[in-house]
């Protein structure tokens, strides 16, 4: 029974072709997968005449010409229920042919500003993606300007064989302009209709939009209530011209749990769970509760705790802006002091446009720190806005795009406490060069105190740099300022840079590798009077289904352990940036 040998014979073309043409044989997939039963082999050959000649179409080929055999027979010709009892030699012989060039590349009618593909023009390579990819864009436009039943009316796709031409002629039905009638809400079992429609916002009256009804979906999708939402139209206009859908749902379950592990060499084991309702009162409310405890086993001066929740209603106010509220408690043991803290807020998420959001709230918070200098109280009250831009394929493992994010947050100090501002700013950046299985990633975070003394603001909220965060290599929160009556304490400002090249070995295996630095200043401003250190390491990825499982090991390349034989350890659950 068994496959001795499967052959590829590719007359006259390029590497790519040939393993495009690869890419879609049955066979070549069902080598790899171990399926070498002879009826198996039969199926895959028979199914690779119609695959090799897509793969053809889509390079402009029409005139080649395909031939598969199984022991010399050819596949074409033997049945079904004629599978020879064993098969030893597999041949695929593809002789491509030259590519036809368009002789006509029409579409009519075009609807106002419809951007057709640049190789959809006389004179092009005819491929036959090239020809769908235009109908499709010519029918997506008309949908856009407010005409949801357009369609392909017609289409005339001839091949010239001794001309090594193609005439594709495409005719569009624009139907007629609409306005969005009524939503029919389905598959909600606990979640209140009413509030599903607030959330939703959908535009009753308004020009039909398929914009409008991905961010009707899209709103839904963001409250974690549902599984699945599904936007359905309706085949055809209501008697008042205008066109209904219907809003399919299926819920999740109401109750989930996670945890999360991490550790450091330095920072010892970090542990974390959380506990979440999704619906708290069917109205789509979610309400989480985080728990922490960090430092176990390491050196950062003894373990800390932390405890939060966050109770979030979607679709207040509007169906873009959610309002929260929060609370946390903390306890932090570092190496330059021991804290306890209380913080209590509220405020609002708002969908900006996709991809873009701001945040705004009010957030009182009490502090009591035990340092060099004694033990002080901090009582503030901050109005934090922030604004982030996710453009990232993948949060846990991104291969392409950008995050921006920036927070200010001015505070006014209560009693005693001073008051100023906390700004930070970070901007990562991901460029995977084309089939090549390299990443390049890069991160710039910047942070300053303005308006405050370098003790205006509790320890915890000043900056340091060292640690997986920020300076892989170097100590956890190893470099900060000198306090004048002994000691260190984070800055009052911070600049730091990470650069990574990750490459794919496999699809489940990627190395890294990475260089961190970063400066903290005594004064406000990123960048002077500083001092700074680096750091650099070689890392490994296991790609899971819930994101890359990180092991990274770093040394000191710059500051007082550079000179230093010592190592840093860090195992996680995502990239480090």
């Amino acid at each position: 029974m068994a496959l001795e040998r499967l052959e590829f014979a590719i007359g006259g073309s390029s590497d790519t072709l040939a393993e495009r043409l690869q890419n879609a044989s049955v066979l070549v997939q069902n080598k790899r997968e171990g399926l070498i039963r002879p009826d198996e082999i039969l199926a895959a050959a028979q199914a690779d005449y119609s695959r090799l000649i897509g793969a053809l179409y889509a390079e402009g080929r029409y005139g080649g010409t395909i031939s598969i055999t199984i022991d010399g027979r050819e596949a074409a010709s033997i049945g079904p229920l004629d599978a020879p009892a064993q098969i030893r030699v597999v041949r695929v012989t593809v002789r491509p042919g030259r590519g036809y060039l368009f002789a006509r590349a029409e579409i009519d009618p075009l609807a106002p500003g419809t951007a057709l593909p640049d190789g959809f023009a006389m004179g092009m390579v005819a491929e036959s993606n090239t020809i769908v990819d235009a109908a499709d864009a010519a029918r997506v436009r008309w949908r856009e300007l407010g005409y949801p039943l357009a369609a392909i009316s017609g289409q005339a796709i001839t091949a010239d064989h001794a001309a090594r031409a193609v005439s594709a002629e495409i005719a569009v039905e624009p139907g007629t302009k609409a306005r969005l009638g009524e939503m029919r809400v389905t598959g909600n079992a606990r979640t209140r209709q009413k509030r599903i429609r607030e959330i939703a916002g959908f535009p009753k009256g308004q020009v039909y939009s398929p914009e409008a009804l991905d961010r009707t979906a899209a709103r839904l999708r963001n409250t974690g209530t549902f599984s699945s939402v599904a936007v359905i139209e309706s085949e055809t206009l209501s008697p008042d011209g205008t066109l209904d859908v219907e809003l399919a749902l299926t819920e999740q379950k109401t109750r989930r749990i996670g945890a999360g592990i991490e550790i450091g060499s330095t920072e010892g084991l970090t542990v974390s769970a959380f506990w979440l309702h999704r619906n708290l009162f069917k109205g789509a409310e979610r309400f989480r509760i985080d728990g922490e405890i960090a430092g176990i086993g390491g050196e950062t001066g003894g373990m800390d705790y932390s405890l939060g929740g966050r109770f979030t209603r979607p679709g207040t106010f509007n169906p873009d802006t959610d309002f929260y509220v929060l609370g946390a408690l903390e306890q932090k043991n570092e190496p330059d002091f021991n804290s306890k803290s209380a913080e209590l807020g509220v405020g609002i998420t708002r969908s900006l446009r996709k991809n873009l959001s701001g945040d705004a709230g009010v957030l009182f918070n009490y502090t009591s720190v035990t340092d060099s200098t004694g033990t002080e109280e901090y009582q503030q009250i901050f109005f934090p806005l922030t604004v982030t831009w996710d453009r990232r394929d993948d949060t846990l493992n991104a291969t392409d795009g950008f995050y921006l994010t920036g927070r200010i947050a001015p505070f006014i100090g209560v009693g005693d406490s001073e008051s100023g501002t906390r700004v930070t700013f970070d901007a990562r950046g991901y460029e995977t060069i084309s089939d090549s299985g390299l990443t390049v990633a890069a991160r710039l975070q910047v942070g300053s105190i303005l308006g405050a003394s370098l003790t205006g603001l509790p320890n915890d909220q000043r900056f340091t740099s060292g640690g997986g965060g920020t300076v892989r290599g170097q100590e956890y929160q190893s470099l900060g300022v000198a306090l004048p009556g002994g000691g260190s304490s984070g800055g009052r400002s911070f600049l730091g840079a990470s650069a990574e090249m990750r490459y794919a070995v496999t699809d489940l295996i990627s190395v890294v590798g990475f260089a961190d630095w970063g400066a903290i200043g005594d004064g406000s401003t990123p960048g002077s009077d500083f001092e700074d250190h680096a750091g650099a390491g070689l890392g490994l990825r296991f790609n899971t289904g819930i994101g890359p499982i990180r092991l990274d090991v770093a040394t000191p390349i710059k500051g007082e352990d550079a000179s230093a034989s010592s190592y840093q350890l860090y195992i996680g659950i995502g990239q480090a940036f």
